[in-house]
């Protein structure tokens, strides 16, 4: 009898162990297999928060099917209390595995809300953006001019958000004037800005950054990128050209950079004044005397008076031989590239077409020509 008992026990217990294997199978597989969630959405993981809350948190939305799997799949893989806060795109279909690896991997938050600071050529503004997670683009929710306008109420309710990101985006032919201004008029940045950095010695690119950032390490960032790219463009410039030295290449770059917002115009434009200068004629470019005016503190918000496309500055290049002593903005990489490979042509001269571009002439009655044109288009718009 007690030989039937243990050989009735012993079978129950290889069933057992058999339903238990079937049962750690089906749940590897649940744990792997592609989720249900139809759409892409934005999970929040708050400070402090739990595997088991994150996963009840899902199944509520629709992103997984067992809580229960979710968080003993993250138990058996160690990665429970790997669990980051921030705000994460979980991406349509995506298993339980996948979620664990999102929300456990670190790094910046990959969804959420974006401030933006963008430092334009004519104003600078700050905009919160909101990630659609089902088109994976972000939506502008507000904007306002830091300098100017009231903080809005959107931007105060994520500002002291953990997971908000920060970003500067700064424009191709913006001055260090403006530069400064801008930076030391957002909030989220720390420190003071004192000094102004040498004109064209700043980058146009786009930086993160985080709340607290010094505006002083920012700056340095700025800096020595630009350093980099004048180096490799002039490492690489072609034979021949009428620039003694990098300085010379960045100041005329900046030039190209305020004279046209046509990336595929930079490299005419810049055959233009190496053209002009390799024949020892004047720039005669408008951006220059602005500058020599305005001294790259904003905009001039008129036209050139007689008097000062007349008067002896060191930038005005109707009157001055050759290059103005300092850039006139920062220039962009396209246009130190242009101006060190400029486009291989004969043209010496140009002017807007009215379409947002120019035409381009060899010869002066060309250019007569094309003024002519260009004045109509005015007259007509008048």
């Amino acid at each position: 009898m007690w030989r039937n008992i243990a050989s009735n026990a012993l079978s129950l217990f290889i069933v057992a162990l058999i339903a238990m294997g079937g049962v750690i199978a089906w749940g590897k597989n649940q744990y792997s297999a592609a989720g249900p969630l139809e759409q892409a959405i934005c999970v929040k993981v708050d400070r402090g928060s739990s595997m088991g809350k994150v996963s009840a948190a899902l199944a509520e939305r629709g992103a997984i099917n067992n809580p229960s799997i979710m968080r003993i799949g993250a138990d058996y893989s160690d990665k429970s209390q790997l669990l980051k806060a921030g705000s994460f795109l979980v991406p349509e279909r995506a298993s339980m595995r996948d979620i664990v690896d999102i929300v456990t991997r670190g790094g910046a938050s990959t969804c959420g809300t974006e401030v933006v600071l963008r430092v334009g050529v004519t104003r600078a503004e700050i905009q919160v953006r909101e990630l659609d997670p089902t088109t994976d683009r972000f939506v502008t929710v507000s904007t306002y001019l830091p300098a100017d306008d009231a903080v809005p109420e959107q931007y105060l309710a994520v500002r002291e958000d953990a997971d908000t990101r920060y970003r500067i985006a700064l424009a191709e032919g913006a001055t260090s004037w403006q530069i400064v201004q801008a930076l030391n008029a957002a909030d989220f940045l720390t420190g003071t800005l004192a000094e102004l950095p040498a004109e064209g010695s700043l980058a146009p690119d786009s930086y993160e950054v985080r709340a607290g950032d010094e505006r002083t390490a920012l700056i340095d960032a700025m800096t020595a990128e630009q350093a980099v790219r004048l180096a490799e463009a002039w490492a690489n410039r072609a034979d021949g050209l009428p620039l003694k030295s990098p300085q010379e290449a960045l100041i005329l770059a900046s030039i190209v950079e305020k004279e046209t917002g046509l990336p595929e115009e930079r490299g005419q434009v810049a055959s233009v004044f190496v053209n002009r200068l390799e024949r020892g004629m004047k720039l005669q470019t408008d951006p220059t005397v602005i500058y020599g005016v305005t001294n790259g503190q904003g905009v001039l918000g008129r036209g050139l008076r007689q008097s000062e496309l007349r008067r002896e500055t060191p930038f005005n290049t109707y009157v001055i031989e050759g290059l103005p002593p300092t850039p006139i903005a920062n220039p962009g990489l396209a246009s130190l590239q242009a101006v060190l490979n400029p486009d291989d042509t004969p043209y010496i001269f140009f002017v807007a077409d009215g379409t947002g571009g120019h035409a381009f002439a060899t010869t002066l009655a060309e250019h007569n020509a094309n003024v002519a044109k260009w004045r109509k288009i005015e007259a007509d718009n008048n």
